[in-house]
């Protein structure tokens, strides 16, 4: 990447696994598949994904779904909201630990 220090590399052996983003968007990923599948909704989200763009930023691709699948994640996220429901302190360390954990790959 552009401003990165490659250590004696040319960008052609840039990988993915060398990156933040990526390690952030697959952690993303992996907490959005398993709130579907409790949510009974695995099958929904064929296209669920980790990536990068061009800049190394990670994204979650969600991809395409059928209006009977989106209707039911806004009442589940409407549920959500009219409980109180925020995010677990543990959710946010374990977010937190994992992207700590790949900080000190190269």
């Amino acid at each position: 990447m552009p401003g990165e220090p490659t250590y004696g590399r040319d960008a052609a052996t840039w990988s993915p696994l060398d990156s933040d983003g990526w390690y952030a968007a697959r952690n993303a990923t992996t907490a959005l598949r398993d709130a579907l599948v409790r949510a009974g909704l695995q099958k929904d989200f064929p296209y669920l994904r980790a990536d990068l763009n061009a800049f190394g930023h990670g994204l979650v691709e969600l991809g395409r779904v059928s209006p009977d699948t989106a209707e039911r994640l806004a009442e589940l996220l409407r549920l959500a909201l009219a409980s109180g429901s925020g995010r677990d302190r543990s959710d946010c360390e374990h977010a937190s630990t994992t992207v700590e954990e790949h900080k000190g790959r190269t």
